[in-house]
């Protein structure tokens, strides 16, 4: 019985820390994302692309915490759209970059990806 509810307490941390975690990531959306993704994640047709149900964002992580770390630049396709445009490198912290991509993944459609700031650094390198 006390596995049980240690196991039933760690899960509510797990779940209020995945909570945090994307009510600070939208703060930072707010700030920094939303020019060009804007508010729905739909992006702006031929000039940035949607984070929103975004197969680009959920096939690969680790190639979305790079564009963000260390921009990305030269053409992609997003949802079968092309795109040829540049994002600069965002300068947030591991914890913040972490906290926004969170927020996206959890929003507009997408596969509910819980960044971390370890991911983050890894992608730095």
């Amino acid at each position: 019985m006390k596995k049980y509810i240690f196991s039933i307490a760690m899960l509510a941390l797990a779940v209020q820390g995945y909570s945090q975690s994307a009510e600070k990531g939208k703060k930072i959306y707010s700030q920094v994302c939303i020019a060009c993704h804007q508010t729905t994640g739909q992006g702006i047709p031929s000039a940035f692309p949607p984070l929103a149900k975004s197969d680009y964002l959920n096939k690969d992580v680790n190639r979305a915490i790079k564009g963000v770390v260390k921009g990305l630049k030269g053409p992609i396709t997003v949802n079968g759209k092309k795109f040829n445009g540049e994002m600069p490198i965002q300068t947030l912290s591991d914890q913040q970059a972490a906290d926004v991509m969170t927020y996206v993944y959890a929003s507009w459609g997408n596969n509910k990806t819980v960044v971390t700031p370890a991911m983050v650094k890894a992608q730095r390198k």
